[in-house]
């Protein structure tokens, strides 16, 4: 528990990082100029302004300055990140696997943040995180499983892109890809759990407007990312428990 503690501020810091990814990478802005500004008056913001969750608090989510809302998702980003990388330090210790690990995560939360906000998974951030995390895994677990699952869970949602035109996007092709260099065979698990995840929203919408529903897009990114920490943590022990049980 010491070690989640340790791991808390930096997981913070982190998550406000990726914050500037969520909002500036879709655009095509550099994400190192010009500084951390209010979105709606463009001031920039005084350190105090900038600290990650205390900051929106004391603020009130709202600029200083304009009195124009700040994103909700700016402390949800950088509290699920901090209590994500507290949670690979206690799994991992602080080993490459951790290393490893922060960065898959990170990926995931981004492309969450983003899939949730603007219907896009960006290929500035899935793809380097990919080739980061595949060449990462096979340099310290030397072994062609990281490659191949991969390139098989991204084939997989390829072709059920191909089978249902429209209903899933090349994006979530390429997280899949991601999902399956990190977890490795566990990326079975991963997908399973995303996609049984994705049909509680769709059930809801169903419920609510029946066939209309169906012309109503979710995104999956966040659906795939969940599965993708599930069995980053878990994917082992339910995959071992799921081929021994029968």
């Amino acid at each position: 528990m010491q070690l989640a503690a340790l791991t808390l501020a930096p997981g913070l810091a982190l998550g406000s990082f990726l914050n500037v990814l969520v909002t500036r990478v879709p655009l095509r802005r550099s994400i190192v100029r010009p500084g951390s500004a209010c979105a709606s008056c463009s001031h920039e913001l005084s350190w105090f302004e900038n600290v990650p969750v205390l900051s929106y608090v004391a603020l009130r989510g709202r600029c200083r300055h304009c009195g124009a809302t700040i994103p909700a998702h700016h402390p949800i980003v950088e509290a699920v990140t901090a209590l994500l990388v507290a949670g690979a330090a206690v799994k991992f210790g602080l080993t490459w696997d951790f290393a490893i690990a922060t960065v898959f995560l990170a990926a995931l939360v981004t492309v969450s943040a983003t899939d949730i906000e603007r219907r896009i998974i960006p290929n500035r951030i899935v793809l380097p995180a990919a080739a980061v995390v595949v060449a990462a895994k096979t340099i310290v677990h030397p072994s062609v499983e990281w490659a191949l699952a991969g390139v098989a869970a991204a084939a997989f949602l390829f072709a059920v892109a191909l089978a249902k035109p429209g209903g899933m996007g090349m994006g979530d092709v390429k997280l899949a890809l991601l999902l399956g260099f990190a977890l490795g065979r566990s990326v079975a698990v991963g997908l399973m759990v995303g996609f049984f995840a994705a049909l509680v929203p769709s059930l809801v919408l169903f419920l609510r407007h029946g066939t209309k529903a169906r012309k109503m897009k979710i995104p999956l990114g966040p659906f795939l990312a969940l599965g993708g920490v599930v069995a980053l943590f878990a994917g082992p022990s339910i995959l071992h428990w799921y081929l021994h049980a029968r």
